[in-house]
């Protein structure tokens, strides 16, 4: 079963290539880190900060794109750690039915901060239990 977490930091570094951004439990203490390249740091700490750019960024475009197509963005579920690598899917809406997008966590939580509203963000129990150890 999923659980709801909620971007708690951004730490972005200017001499660091890997940025972090970490995920808490919504109804619970647990959190964790996940590694995030500049890019997309920047863009959800801008998003995050309410600053909205004079012309679409990456995200924006996904976000558009969705909605002129007729989906809904629904949420977003971090459901597989492999090797270090956390694995996500970006879940839309589409004619009634629940359609999954493969996508790094990190684009997908973009989108999700990029929405209006923003995304519920949800992990899989085994992930959290994995990124414990």
């Amino acid at each position: 079963m999923p659980i709801q977490m909620e971007l708690s930091r951004i730490i972005i570094s200017e001499i660091n290539d890997q940025q972090v951004i970490y995920l808490k439990e919504v109804d619970g203490d647990r959190q964790f880190p996940i590694m995030i390249g500049i890019f997309e740091a920047t863009s959800i700490h801008r998003r995050v900060k309410d600053f909205v750019p004079p012309r679409p960024l990456t995200h924006d475009l996904i976000v558009s794109i969705v909605e002129r197509l007729g989906g809904e963005l629904d949420s977003v579920i971090i459901n597989d750690l492999k090797e270090g690598t956390y694995f996500a899917n970006l879940r839309v809406k589409v004619d009634g039915e629940l359609v999954s997008i493969d996508a790094r966590p990190s684009d997908a939580i973009a989108v999700a901060v990029t929405s209006q509203p923003h995304l519920p963000i949800y992990v899989e129990e085994h992930v959290l239990e994995e990124s414990e150890v």
